[in-house]
């Protein structure tokens, strides 16, 4: 479909083929998943977050949830609503809403929103955590709020370094340990 005119050309609909089912629906219901289910899952999601990268597009909200799978183990990354595009002409760090992402997948740097300039690593993150969700059969970090959510990466990571925690501004840091 095509828009009326250049000028109301506001939306993308992507439409993919029927799939059954999404991958948070694939964890919860197999128990029987192989290693090799689990490499060939982290292989296409990585495929498919280069593919989207090389395109400067950032997901922003990868998760279990938005990722279709059918019978045969093919995975297609679906809900692109709090996606953006990169141009070439921004820099690499780029300064966007503050809500990204579902805290669970969320990279610690977005926590809070005291953090607004990231990079396609949000992304990576995202997989990291649904990676780990697909070995474990559980959430690696189910944060019941922001403050709980750090704590739970802190306690799994290790606290950061006094240099990273020095690019922080403080009034937006001071503003999340309030809450």
């Amino acid at each position: 479909m095509l828009p009326p005119s250049r000028r109301e050309f506001r939306d993308i609909y992507i439409i993919f083929e029927l799939m059954e089912s999404d991958l948070h629906q694939v964890i919860k219901a197999n128990d029987d998943l192989s290693p090799e289910h689990f490499q060939f899952f982290f292989y296409q999601l990585l495929r498919g977050m280069k593919y989207m990268h090389a395109a400067n597009v950032f997901h922003r909200d990868l998760k279990p949830k938005n990722i279709l799978a059918n019978a045969d183990c093919k995975l297609k990354i679906c809900d692109f609503g709090l996606s953006r595009v990169s141009f070439n002409d921004t820099p690499s760090a780029i300064f966007w809403t503050d809500y990204v992402a579902t805290r669970w997948y969320r990279a610690p740097e977005l926590c809070g929103s005291f953090f607004s300039k990231y990079t396609p690593a949000i992304d990576i993150w995202s997989i990291g955590c649904i990676f780990a969700e697909m070995l474990t059969g559980r959430p690696l970090f189910p944060g019941k709020n922001v403050v709980h959510q750090l704590d739970l990466m802190t306690d799994l990571l290790g606290t950061p370094s006094e240099e990273s925690i020095s690019r922080f501004e403080t009034k937006k840091l001071d503003d999340i340990w309030e809450t």
